[in-house]
């Protein structure tokens, strides 16, 4: 279920081409974010012929694998008409603290019941999100900024602060479990991990529940006018704390994925990539006043901010020019979809 509107228009006022094609983009806002990979993609390999190699693809894959799981978190709730920046907070504690757990008491655990329980324990943290969110009837954004201090206090206080470098060995053998291999001409081999695989499963599972079950329906009409979601028999209340506790289950087990990726827990891990995330699901379309957006979008938005914050640097690009290159991404984004909004409202 994509958020774009549609235009009424009688046989006398038909839109031309142009509008046709603005209109046509409304209902597939993942087409920016798609040009700007293409035509970021054919800068970089005009000025480096050697990025454009399978094994410059498989590094992006790796390194928005848990990026994406993150954002496709904040995109459900931001679809909700709300705004989560405490993920990041939730992934680090649940990470630390699971990791924690298994290393000290349950050192034989398989991965599967490591992602269980971290999918549960983040489901929960991101469920008391909602839950104050409905009771204080205050904004998501506010609430949020609390929670994430509070759970990165709790972290560092009474958790512990020390790097566990001897992570449980499933969670080390799953994050170098390949799922394919290349070599390239200079003889280097690059590997795609498996746990890439999982991320695609968890997006296509997104993809169907927001577009083919009743909860899926009552997360953009929530998002779009919660006032008529009511009246129309949506629980508003229940949405929202369903949408926090997804993006809290997603960032749950994000964390997992990035200590067997690492092979490292570090509690200080995560802290300040909230803003990249959240705006590559803004660059996928969706819009910070909820009711619209795509995960397509919101994957390929993942994939352009990974362009630009990693793969940049081949070109010798300091990292404060990556900023701005992905400031002005974000500007032509909103000039972008404002465009098309007026488009629309005429």
């Amino acid at each position: 279920m994509t958020a774009a509107r549609t235009v009424q228009t009688d046989d006398t006022t038909k839109p031309g081409r142009l509008a046709q094609l603005w209109l046509w983009s409304a209902r597939h806002p993942a087409v920016f974010p798609a040009a700007m990979i293409v035509i970021t993609c054919a800068i970089i390999g005009a000025v480096n012929p050697d990025f454009l190699h399978v094994a410059n693809l498989f590094d992006i894959l790796r390194a928005s694998a848990i990026r994406g799981l993150l954002a496709l978190g904040v995109f459900v709730v931001l679809a909700a008409g709300g705004l989560d920046v405490s993920f990041t907070a939730i992934a680090a504690f649940v990470m630390y603290s699971l990791t924690l757990i298994v290393v000290n008491f349950l050192p034989g655990a398989g991965i599967v019941p490591i992602l269980a329980c971290a999918a549960l324990a983040g489901g929960v943290l991101g469920a008391v999100n909602g839950l104050l969110v409905n009771a204080l009837r205050a904004p998501a954004l506010i609430v949020t900024i609390g929670t994430q201090y509070a759970l990165r206090g709790a972290l560092l206080s009474f958790v512990g602060t020390a790097l566990f470098m001897n992570i449980p060995g499933s969670m080390s053998a799953f994050g170098q479990m390949p799922l394919a291999t290349v070599t390239t001409a200079r003889g280097l081999t690059v590997t795609l991990p498996a746990y890439v695989l999982l991320t695609v499963i968890v997006a296509l599972a997104t993809s169907w529940m927001l577009n083919y079950t009743l909860i899926g329906r009552a997360v953009f009409a929530v998002g779009g006018k919660p006032e008529i979601a009511a009246r129309l028999g949506f629980r508003v209340a229940h949405v929202r704390i369903f949408v926090f506790a997804y993006a809290g289950m997603l960032a749950g087990i994000a964390g997992v994925l990035h200590v067997s990726a690492n092979r490292l827990a570090n509690p200080f891990d995560l802290a300040g990539t909230e803003l990249p995330v959240i705006a590559a699901v803004v660059l996928g379309g969706a819009r910070i006043t909820g009711g619209s957006g795509t995960v397509l979008g919101t994957m390929l938005g993942v994939i352009l901010i990974t362009l630009v914050s990693s793969v940049l640097i081949l070109l010798g690009i300091p990292s404060s020019w990556q900023t701005a290159i992905l400031g002005g991404f974000i500007i032509l984004a909103g000039l972008f979809f404002a465009r098309i909004d007026r488009m629309i409202l005429k």
